[in-house]
């Protein structure tokens, strides 16, 4: 495949940030594009909501349906699998991308944050890929693209915050095991992660605000990664833990420029890596 023309993609976390990122550049392949998200309404911290979002992405050339959808309810995501197979007919591509994240020591996480990591990011991960099984099974090039690090038990990545490690290993370990058991049917399932930080809400609100940003790199950096792998044979690509940088050079973009948020600045490496 050399694009996403009349895919269909489901879209966890897709009003903001890389889900947003990921959309748009779907979008311009004109694919159909279900923004699954809880922003209905302006956020006083976080920018853009799943209708400022639709409308991005019919503007860059896609179809968009929004859908208010918090994923710890699988009511509510099987509702939104159906609404979008009725609208366009199926589904081709899940990408999860919705994350919670609560960086601190054990001693100062809340029990309260510890299961919204878990319920979101790993819970979330596993009810949405079910969910959406029975339409992949069907698709012609099925994906499921999972927002989550290479998994490593180096212990640097656990001492500091280690509710979030076990949380985002968790969608890794979806990826691990899905990967294995849907070979079958013929379903890509990898991952995604990016080399350096990306100047997302999250960023901006927890990992040191304004200067952690001018040393991040934009979205669409994994946006062109996720393109790239995407649009490769869903049969022969399944099991990988890609990082964008090198997913892009396998697609000859070695330039990465483009993408900094300040030219030449020192980027900061992303968690796990």
């Amino acid at each position: 495949m050399s694009d996403l023309k009349d895919k269909t993609l489901f879209i966890t976390g897709g009003s903001r940030g890389i889900g947003k990122s990921i959309a748009l550049r779907a979008a311009r392949d004109h694919a159909n594009i279900v923004i699954v998200a809880k922003t209905a309404e302006p956020h006083p911290k976080l920018s853009g909501t799943i209708y400022t979002a639709a409308e991005e992405i019919e503007c860059a050339g896609g179809r968009a349906l929004p859908l208010i959808v918090d994923i710890r309810y699988e009511e509510q995501i099987h509702t939104a699998v159906e609404k979008a197979h009725e609208i366009f007919g199926g589904i081709d591509i899940l990408v999860n991308n919705a994350s919670a994240i609560f960086l601190s020591a054990v001693g100062e996480t809340p029990m309260k944050r510890f299961d919204l990591m878990y319920q979101i990011n790993v819970r979330g991960t596993f009810a949405a890929s079910q969910a959406c099984l029975p339409h992949l099974k069907r698709a012609e090039n099925p994906h499921i693209l999972t927002l989550s690090p290479p998994p490593k038990l180096d212990p640097q990545w656990f001492a500091n915050h280690l509710a979030y490690t076990i949380s985002k290993y968790g969608m890794s370990m979806c990826v691990l095991g899905m990967s294995e058991e849907f070979k079958p049917f013929g379903i890509g399932v990898n991952a995604l992660w990016p080399r350096t930080i990306i100047a997302t809400a999250a960023v901006h609100n927890i990992l040191g605000g304004e200067q952690s940003l001018k040393r991040s790199r934009r979205p669409e950096i994994m946006a062109d990664a996720a393109h790239i792998i995407l649009t490769r044979d869903s049969r022969t690509t399944t099991g990988n833990f890609f990082v964008d940088d090198e997913v892009l050079a396998s697609g000859g973009i070695t330039d990465l420029d483009r993408y900094a948020v300040e030219p030449g600045a020192n980027l900061i490496p992303d968690l796990f890596l």
